[in-house]
């Protein structure tokens, strides 16, 4: 058997890194900008107010109040500029550039709302209400660095310093395979013997929740040329082939009988659940085979998958928080393999750590109690037992 770290090292690096491409920026949410990216201009672009009011020179409303004419409306998109004439003063709106010779902002509120002549009851000081240009961001420095999530805010920033579109890793396009002659594609009636074909609706919902593409092929029978038959022709448009079932130790192998011999590798990793694992490249597409049992799935998913698309898609973490947990119950696990075991995670306010309690037995057929699940609780390979009340590593899902 290999180690949990050192699979998961593997597939990691079978995958690389993705292709770097430019998309407009309504396209690049949730993705992760490859390169540095300059602002086109600076912001705020030019000095403007930051309220809507009066703008004046701040000596000439030294005393107060005081009456001055309104010699122009200033709107919030108005590109000329007339300049500020002593003893005067600029209607203007949030937003509008400041005039040549104004050096402060009344608020409107401070005024009488005038429009030819405004009586103004209070002073102001230099720069009052006045953003200034390039105060935010400017022209010409990094305005986001690689490796920057593009979220709401970060894209609305390099909308702001006019950018168009940006350099992003281009989403993974992942093909998810099924396997095994028992399978059923609801809602056709199951017979005695077959079962519903879930693994391809949990894995390309996980997969896609990452910002990956993925297409499914469901309930390949268990038939080796059918198999390459099925497959093969679709690799030459993806960048991963993921597969469930058909990698362990029986008779009727697909997958592992397909695949051997042909550039990917069938290895027991210390694990519970979700040992028989594989990787490698088949026809040069990276290639990663998973047990068929739905919680070793998602628990081989959470190890090796999740960590590998987001490393190879530019994000910089990748890893599930982790924290410590009391146990409310005792826990066994086999010894020398890593214990993954379902689990509710609930933290007080004012208690230093939280407490976990386990979620159903350690089978990995037993889905129904992953839904109760918002953790995993993680036995390391060297320890076989921990008793209530003991602290174990938690990961937060």
């Amino acid at each position: 058997m290999i180690s949990v770290d050192a699979h998961r090292e593997t597939v990691t690096g079978l995958l690389g890194n993705a292709p770097v491409i430019r998309l407009p920026l309504a396209s690049a949410a949730g993705l992760v900008l490859a390169e540095d990216v300059r602002a086109g201009v600076s912001l705020p672009p030019f000095d403007n107010s930051a309220m809507d009011g009066y703008a004046v020179r701040a000596e000439d409303i030294a005393e107060v109040p005081v009456t001055l004419p309104v010699a122009e409306d200033i709107p919030a998109g108005r590109v000329d500029s007339t300049k500020l004439e002593p003893g005067t003063a600029h209607r203007i709106m949030t937003g509008a550039p400041m005039p040549p010779g104004a050096d402060a902002v009344v608020m409107v509120e401070h005024t009488d709302g005038g429009v030819t002549d405004v009586r103004i009851l209070r002073t102001a000081v230099l720069g009052a209400h006045i953003r200034r240009r390039g105060e935010d961001v400017v022209e010409g420095t990094v305005a986001l660095s690689a490796g920057t999530v593009l979220g709401p805010a970060q894209l609305g920033l390099a909308a702001a310093v006019g950018l168009a579109e940006v350099p992003v890793y281009r989403p993974l396009k992942v093909l998810v395979v099924s396997t095994g002659t028992e399978l059923v594609d609801a809602p056709e009636p199951l017979r005695h013997g077959q079962i519903y074909e879930s693994n391809s609706i949990m894995l390309a919902s996980a997969i896609r929740a990452l910002g990956c593409e993925a297409e499914v092929v469901r309930s390949v029978v268990d038939d080796v040329d059918e198999f390459r038959s099925v497959i093969e022709p679709r690799l030459a448009e993806v960048d991963l082939l993921v597969t469930s079932g058909g990698v362990s130790a029986g008779a009727y192998e697909v997958v592992k009988d397909a695949l051997t011999g042909q550039g990917v590798e069938f290895r027991k990793v210390a694990m519970q659940p979700g040992g028989p694992q594989g990787c490698g490249r088949w026809n040069g597409v990276p290639v990663v085979t998973l047990p068929g049992n739905p919680v070793s799935v998602l628990v081989s998913f959470e190890a090796f998958l999740r960590p590998a698309l987001l490393a190879a898609m530019g994000h910089a973490g990748v890893d599930r928080q982790k924290v410590r947990a009391r146990l409310t119950e005792s826990m066994t696990s086999p010894a020398g393999r890593r214990q993954f075991r379902r689990g509710f995670y609930t933290h007080s306010e004012g208690e230093v750590t939280g407490i976990v309690g386990p979620r159903g037995g350690p089978g990995s057929h037993l889905l129904a109690s992953f839904t109760q699940a918002n953790c995993l609780i993680v036995l390391p390979e060297d320890v076989d037992s921990a008793e209530q009340g003991d602290e174990v590593d938690v990961l937060l899902l």
